[in-house]
């Protein structure tokens, strides 16, 4: 069974990790969460759920306008050839939840097998604050870059800072 919202609120707690979360309406896709970022202080974000040739599993986190070259981020992240999407299913296999819902915190739910590995863009990690869905798309968590670190690493995934953007490329980080 995967988490549950109070779960994660509980695993956040257990970890001393804080956390503020703004109840909203359902947003399934980052074009209609425009209106939140004018409410929600820190860097609005996208999450990609990609697989490549041999099954590896990666979770690529950037921020919401981040420009992601599918054809060469596989170099980039260490994947065997080109990457593709992982569908609804696998999705919610290995990391229990749904499409419009994929966020790093559902890194808690592949805390035994491990399956995913987890990037995150350079260029996202200069934000203090970050936001993401809290396993379901009707809210928004804030944490700190540094909490979602710590976050990824008290699920037993060791994070990756890779500049997978156009917007990380360009800067040089």
């Amino acid at each position: 069974m995967p988490a549950s919202r109070n779960d994660l609120m509980g695993f956040f707690h257990s970890h001393e990790i804080k956390v503020t979360t703004h109840d909203h309406q359902p947003v399934f896709t980052v074009s209609e969460s425009g209106d939140l970022h004018e409410q929600i202080e820190g860097g609005h974000t996208k999450n990609l759920f990609l697989k490549d040739k041999k099954g590896r599993l990666f979770l690529v986190v950037a921020l919401h306008d981040a420009v992601i070259d599918l054809k060469k981020i596989h170099h980039v992240i260490g994947a065997q050839g080109r990457v593709s999407f992982g569908n609804a299913d696998l999705l919610m296999e290995v990391l229990g939840v749904a499409p419009g819902s994929v966020t790093p915190f559902a890194l808690i739910n592949d805390r035994e097998v491990l399956r995913v590995t987890p990037v995150f863009d350079a260029a996202m990690m200069e934000h203090a604050v970050l936001n993401y869905h809290p396993l379901l798309n009707d809210a928004t968590t804030s944490i700190s870059r540094e909490d979602l670190l710590v976050f990824a690493r008290a699920c037993g995934h060791t994070p990756q800072v890779l500049a997978v953007s156009t917007q990380a490329i360009e800067a040089g980080l």
